[in-house]
């Protein structure tokens, strides 16, 4: 699948599924939470990446606590607005228009913090071992990432969706009234892939639930904190 940029332009220029809200996600709030109290790692005087950040929920907040942040975003009209919210609350934040699933203009071992919440799996496979690859090269060797993907397993409406809509790759869907394509894993899928280039220290499945086409659904995810294999 094409890299979607289209589609997430369209979707941030007049939003069906995406939130609107300007405050971090929990979810990052409690990987933070994670990373001083339980890894004992400072969280202040960090480079931290986000990956497809959207409009700057989690990318202004991290970088109003003393970070330095780059944030990459496809679409032009989510940075335009993630811009604006960090000149209003004096955030200073790199954001960049790019592909997460294309190299990145960091330097090797420059960032000691990586999230990615819910971006990558609009990645086809291509892009996503390029993804993997590149965080690889830009975390520190003590650095650690944030990732929360879509979960497949028991999930009544992404087995529906898998079978009504598939995408042309493994595990992937095509949100029809969207355009957008989304890879789901399983549990074993997903310890394969990340396992290859880190070590896995928590991995957790959580449940949501969002609105689509005026229903409500049932959203599973894969919680995952990661930190770098000093091998690699």
């Amino acid at each position: 699948m094409p890299n979607q940029k289209s589609e997430w332009e369209r979707e941030y220029k007049n939003p069906l599924f995406v939130t609107k809200g300007s405050e971090p996600q929990a979810d990052t709030l409690r990987f933070l939470k994670y990373l001083k109290k339980e890894e004992k790692f400072r969280v202040e005087d960090r480079v931290v990446l986000d990956l497809g950040c959207g409009t700057g929920r989690n990318s202004n907040y991290i970088a109003d606590k003393g970070n330095t942040v780059i944030g990459i975003e496809i679409s032009l009209t989510a940075l335009e607005i993630a811009k604006a919210r960090a000149k209003e609350m004096g955030a200073v934040v790199d954001y960049r228009l790019g592909d997460i699933g294309m190299p990145y203009a960091i330097e090797d071992k420059a960032v000691d913090v990586i999230i990615d919440v819910t971006a990558s799996n609009s990645l086809d496979e291509a892009g996503r071992e390029v993804y993997l690859s590149e965080m690889n090269r830009v975390l520190k060797d003590d650095g650690y990432i944030f990732v929360r993907a879509l979960c497949k397993d028991g999930n009544k409406n992404v087995k529906a969706l898998l079978a009504s809509d598939p995408g042309r790759e493994k595990d992937t869907y095509v949100l029809r009234k969207l355009g957008l394509v989304e890879r789901v894993f399983s549990r074993e899928d997903i310890t394969e892939l990340y396992g290859k280039y880190f070590k896995i220290i928590k991995l957790e499945k959580k449940s949501g639930y969002t609105t689509y086409d005026d229903r409500i659904y049932k959203r599973d995810y894969f919680i995952m904190y990661l930190k770098k294999n000093g091998n690699n």
